[in-house]
């Protein structure tokens, strides 16, 4: 694999040069410019409910004054909207707005951002009737009236179904076509100031496919990530087995650290991507980051506006905790605060604690365990993961 590969190579050298970057298309968004010959720039995202709005201004504030130079926020219905009109009256930040199943709401927030970011795996979800090409150029027509970029934002958890099950097994090749498809409509309507991402949970996958896309598309600027990294450290490792390869062979343009963090911890995101950038341009590598962690996986997703109970990070971090015995088992454990990559990371996990409002849904693959409390869940939870290492065990 190109990973393992790289991987090995590196470990030889771990104080190379300084990477040459590649030289994209620059695409403005706001005050800066990702791409082109401009400083990699380093993102967050809020995890306040985005309808309130103090609360919102205050993290964005919070994140731009750690170095963020893009924030991103969440907008699912009308009222999210109107929010945002006010969060822009009252910061001058960079602002993205993220639409997943909500691309009609495009119109409605292009006036207050300055970069759209669209799923390509979410577009069927309203109207399918019409086809992607024209929900791809309603997004696009918001845009170029209000002079935002766009991201197109391609995640494991939620790929197009058709593509998915077009390629068996193969998880990578859906990724990279979704991306290449979506650029080419863009193409095809004029419009030219978009960036890509292409996120995994697996550090190697994320890679493969960020590699494989910059040798087809060296054109456009690339957003880096491991979606659902998880907790700190374990997060913080995956993301630096991910973005340290991508950076040394000179790809990547802007990059967001997702990490399972409480609100007053958010910042800390920022803190990661830098030292990242810093680690990989100053030279100052250690072997530890090449020694692919084995065992027990633990994946979560980062702390959003989505997440529908607060206590989903507590949980996640009882989770880890509770399973600290079963880290020589190889494993697969998805703790998933909402719906967007809900279904497809819990389903692909060996276990899947889906976390609703109220209840969380705990699954063994596509198959459903039960639905219980949180405070019942981590019982239930052990007795899972006991089962599983019976299993191995045997």
């Amino acid at each position: 694999m190109l990973y393992n590969s790289f991987m090995h190579e590196r470990a030889q050298n771990i104080t190379p040069e300084k990477p040459i970057r590649r030289i994209t298309r620059g695409v403005k968004v706001g005050n800066l410019t990702i791409g082109g010959d401009a400083p990699i720039v380093v993102q967050s995202m809020t995890a306040t409910r985005t309808q309130d709005v103090a609360a919102t201004v205050d993290q964005i504030n919070a994140l731009e004054a750690a170095g963020a130079g893009i924030v991103r926020i969440a907008v699912d219905s009308p009222k999210d909207a109107q929010a945002l009109a006010q969060i822009r009256a009252r910061t001058s930040s960079n602002l993205s707005v993220d639409l997943q199943e909500n691309w009609r709401l495009a119109p409605l927030v292009a006036p207050y951002v300055d970069k759209i970011r669209y799923n390509p795996g979410h577009l069927y979800h309203h109207e399918s009737n019409k086809s992607v090409r024209d929900k791809v150029a309603f997004i696009a027509d918001a845009a170029h009236r209000n002079n935002c970029a766009i991201r197109i934002g391609v995640n494991c958890g939620s790929v197009d179904p058709e593509l998915a099950n077009r390629f068996g097994d193969d998880t990578i090749s859906p990724m990279v076509l979704s991306a290449m498809e979506h650029c080419q409509i863009l193409d095809d309507i004029g419009f030219e100031s978009y960036v890509v991402s292409l996120k995994d949970s697996d550090p190697q996958k994320v890679v493969e496919a960020n590699t494989r896309f910059a040798k087809l598309r060296p054109d456009v600027p690339l957003h880096l990530g491991v979606t659902e990294a998880g907790l700190p450290f374990l997060g913080i490792t995956k993301t630096r087995m991910a973005l340290i390869p991508l950076l040394a062979m000179g790809i990547g343009e802007t990059l967001r650290v997702s990490l399972t963090v409480p609100n007053n911890k958010k910042t800390r995101e920022i803190s990661v991507g830098n030292q990242i950038i810093r680690d990989v341009f100053e030279g100052t590598l250690t072997q530890d980051v090449f020694e692919k962690p084995q065992g027990l996986n633990l994946v979560s997703c980062p702390s959003c506006s989505r997440v529908e109970n607060a206590e989903f990070v507590e949980l996640a971090e009882k989770v880890a905790e509770t399973s600290m015995f079963a880290k020589e088992y190889k494993i697969s454990i998805a703790v998933m605060g909402c719906r967007v990559n809900g279904p497809g990371e819990t389903y692909r996990a060996d276990l899947g604690l889906w976390c609703g409002p109220t209840h969380v849904r705990l699954m063994r693959k596509d198959k459903l365990l039960g639905t219980f409390t949180y405070e019942e869940i981590i019982p239930r939870y052990q007795e899972a993961l006991n089962q599983l290492i019976a299993k191995q065990k045997i």
